[in-house]
């Protein structure tokens, strides 16, 4: 068996997509402390040529929580944001199946900012036909005061993983000595270069899975979920 585990972003770029893929089971942290500034509730789209950043808001509250603690901004206006994305990607081949998508996604009523952000996944890679198994971390009965690497060994202890992959980010977190002597092959996972037509500009690669979805066809996406990347082993 083959996991992975990330934290919960919004709207990820397709390498967090082609992770999920990867493997069989796929872990969602929850309860894991919530960082600013990072891509937990926000991400890039394309606009008038250039990337812009695209946020979910959330309501104010202490910088120690968990993301499972933090909720969606009581004002976050769906509308005004569906409409930020129709002024930037009228026109695109695939606006009209991507825009209902992303509407379906964003009217999702929990305010809970981990269960809105694990249901815009588990929709986006239903629509994707990733068909891997998406767990919850919190609901995995292992000692959650663990730490980084212990906590992932704990977690594909658990579930019986035998091959763990890791986006490429993380390659000095881990030791694959360690994670041998546990009986689990440590991998990471290294996106290829995508790159499609962006209404004739500049190509501007790495934004949200919008973009990638608003000028790119599902069958094309799926190939690139699948083949698109390599798995690297560290000596």
């Amino acid at each position: 068996m083959r996991a992975a585990i990330m934290q919960p972003y919004f709207f990820p770029y397709i390498g967090y997509f082609q992770l999920i893929s990867a493997v069989d089971v796929f872990i969602v942290y929850d309860n894991i402390k919530y960082t600013k500034k990072g891509w937990i509730n926000r991400n890039r789209i394309l606009q008038n040529g250039r990337d812009v950043m695209l946020t979910l808001p959330l309501k104010s509250d202490s910088d120690t929580l968990d993301i499972c603690q933090r909720e969606v901004a009581a004002d976050f206006n769906r509308l005004k944001f569906l409409n930020q994305l129709s002024e930037a990607y009228r026109g695109a081949p695939y606006f009209s199946e991507t825009l209902h998508l992303v509407e379906h996604i964003v009217s999702f009523k929990d305010e809970n900012l981990f269960r809105f952000l694990h249901n815009s996944i588990v929709k986006t890679c239903a629509y994707l036909g990733v068909s891997t198994e998406i767990r919850i971390s919190s609901e995995i009965d292992i000692d959650h005061s663990l730490k980084s690497q212990e906590k992932v060994l704990a977690l594909c202890d658990y579930i019986g993983a035998k091959t763990y992959i890791n986006a490429i980010g993380g390659i000095e977190l881990y030791s694959k000595y360690i994670f041998r002597l546990r009986g689990v092959d440590l991998k990471f996972i290294q996106s290829k270069p995508f790159e499609y037509k962006q209404f004739g500009s500049v190509f501007v690669p790495w934004l949200s899975i919008i973009d990638v979805l608003m000028f790119n066809s599902t069958d094309l996406i799926k190939e690139c979920l699948n083949f698109e990347y390599d798995l690297i082993e560290v000596s």
